[in-house]
């Protein structure tokens, strides 16, 4: 407690920072959220970052941070200009962010970002972590100078250890170089666009999720692994350390309301372990029950790491039900009404402005009686994640789609591949993700005709991949259309009906990933833009009667054609679509 006591002092009282100084205030957008309005730019997005894998000391780097603009190619120069600041980690085009530049010609320049951080004198003779939740596209990160590595990937955390780079003067210099394409390059980017428009939306580019600072042992956790197991009564865990030696063993505890259910000793690494949970209390949207994971890791006899955790209890399965198949949570069916989520913000882009704003779309569409969230086309932080695991909202995941419209579909098809386990990587002790959608509408799957030759080759491919990485989730190969009998479900998109595609094969669950869109303009609270409309009301009664005639042709297509679960489009506006039953702002 004392550690975490000072590191707060020094972050209040400015020796962590040395760029509040900067200027900073919001760009103007059309429309801004209640949270952007409040914003305090010393005080952003201050939540732990990491809510599965926790330590007691960290240090936010989140702030006003120097920024400038450069040329493709640069590299580091100690004398480069800095001529402005940047709200981290708000992205580049971005009102939030201060600077709120949507330039096109993304394949010509660099963005540089600059702050200093101090090292505070109890993490001597520990390593430093840097972590940073997720960077839009391509970065490069200097300390003191010296380049620490590279990253490839605009929506998995990563880090490295700086220790080695830092001197033994109080400051410590941190530069960090990003470069992004967009579209051009080919490389995952979900609905972001040089030409926002329709039914897509302002590009994002450069940090976008926390930054932070981690002390640790020189020996210590990496990551691990969590798989629940009801029917066996027990957790599937794998422990992965930074190093292995023959001195090392771990304590793993798990915890229901703070009392100890089960203590184990283990030596083994690298290895699936048998945790028993007897009688376990199950996760599901009723009942979202989390238990509390501890795991100690020693060398020698002497603890050198504490990692805290949780995990929830719960079976995800595709079984039969009336000679149909059917969804089963926890060997049950259970029929998913959910929402799509776009997780578009109006001042922040893809981040938003405050970890209230992120838990209050979740509770909303818990209130409003969904079970089921669509992430769609673009990963969250893993605080939104954590949200959903408590108030028990299922998730299905979509991995944000690349562009095979390219001369370089070799790399493309790799780098998709080699994105979309990074992504499962970071969120595969989830409890509530439950299903992981590899395609969309054929985005990235070779929808132009000069190329759809090679189109069912690559979807067989890369769901087999996706599906590899699954740990017990469901997989939905094709939402929408293109569809070659691979994956657990079937699944039409309509609009604004909801409809189901015939399935004669009958070993896939049939659901409606994408219907409704219904239309409602608010004044005040419209983006500009080309408007997409499915159909459109005048008032708030005519939708909620629309609405519940839509859920109607759901209930008649669950009694006739086994439908297993609906997604409504959407839960909020997302730029120039207005058919979100909440507005932008």
């Amino acid at each position: 407690m004392m550690n975490r006591l000072i590191s707060s002092f020094l972050l209040i009282f400015g020796l962590i920072f040395s760029v509040c100084s900067q200027e900073w205030k919001p760009a103007k957008v059309a429309v801004m959220t209640t949270w952007g309005e409040k914003i305090d730019p010393a005080h952003v997005l201050e939540e732990y970052p990491r809510p599965q894998m926790q330590r007691n000391d960290w240090i936010n780097l989140n702030g006003i941070w120097e920024f400038t603009r450069g040329t493709y190619g640069d590299t580091y120069n100690e004398k480069r200009v800095f001529d402005k600041s940047i709200l981290v980690p708000f992205p580049v085009e971005s009102a939030l962010s201060g600077v709120m530049e949507v330039d096109a010609k993304n394949d010509d320049k660099n963005y540089w970002y600059r702050r200093t951080f101090t090292v505070p004198k109890n993490y001597k003779g520990k390593e430093l972590l840097l972590h940073l939740g997720a960077v839009d596209w391509l970065c490069e990160v200097y300390v003191n100078g010296k380049s620490v590595g590279t990253h490839e990937g605009g929506y998995d955390a990563f880090s490295f250890n700086i220790t080695p780079y830092l001197q033994k003067t109080a400051q410590q210099e941190l530069v960090i170089k990003v470069f992004d394409s967009q579209w051009a390059g080919g490389q995952p980017h979900g609905k972001q666009s040089l030409n926002p428009n329709g039914i897509w939306y302002t590009p994002v580019t450069g940090i976008w999720q926390t930054v932070w600072l981690e002390p640790v042992a020189k020996t210590h956790l990496s990551d691990f692994l969590i798989v629940p197991d009801i029917d066996n009564e027990q957790m599937k865990i794998t422990l992965m350390p930074n190093a292995l030696s023959d001195d090392m063993s771990a304590v793993i505890r798990v915890l229901a309301d703070k009392k100890e259910v089960t203590k184990m000793k283990v030596s083994s690494f690298g290895e699936e372990l048998q945790i028993p949970v007897k009688n376990p209390r199950l996760w599901s949207p009723e009942s979202p029950f989390l238990y509390d994971v501890e795991i100690e890791l020693q060398k020698d006899g002497k603890t050198v790491d504490i990692v805290k955790s949780y995990a929830g209890m719960r079976k995800i399965a595709l079984e039969r039900k009336d000679g149909k198949p059917c969804i089963y949570l926890n060997n049950k069916p259970l029929f998913q009404y959910g929402v799509l989520d776009q997780g578009w913000w109006p001042d922040g882009l893809y981040t938003a402005p405050s970890d209230e704003a992120l838990e209050y779309d979740v509770k909303m569409v818990k209130e409003m009686g969904f079970n089921m969230i669509r992430k769609h086309v673009k990963v969250e932080p893993a605080r939104w994640y954590y949200h959903c695991d408590k108030l028990g909202m299922l998730v299905w995941q979509d991995i944000p789609n690349a562009t095979t419209n390219t001369q370089r579909n070799d790399w493309v098809e790799t780098n998709f591949v080699r994105e979309a386990h990074n992504i499962m990587n970071c969120l595969k002790n989830t409890p509530s993700i439950i299903t992981w959608v590899a395609f969309n509408e054929g985005w990235g799957q070779y929808d132009r005709k000069d190329i759809e030759d090679k189109r069912e080759a690559y979807t067989r491919m890369a769901v087999k991949k996706v599906q590899e990485k699954s740990n017990g989730r469901l997989v939905n190969a094709a939402s929408g259309w293109f569809d070659y009998e691979i994956g657990d479900m079937i699944d039409k998109h309509h609009y604004p009906l909801p409809a189901v595609y015939d399935n004669p094969v009958n070993q896939r669950a049939v659901v409606c990933g994408e219907y409704g869109g219904i239309n409602l303009k608010i004044d005040n609270h419209i983006w500009a833009g080309s408007e997409v409309n499915y159909t459109t009301v005048n008032s708030a009664e005519d939708l909620k009667r629309l609405f519940i005639e839509y859920a109607g042709k759901v209930e008649e297509l669950k009694k006739q054609e086994g439908l297993c679960a609906a997604v409504y489009t959407q839960i909020t506006d997302v730029e120039s679509e207005i058919n979100g039953l909440i507005t932008y702002v």
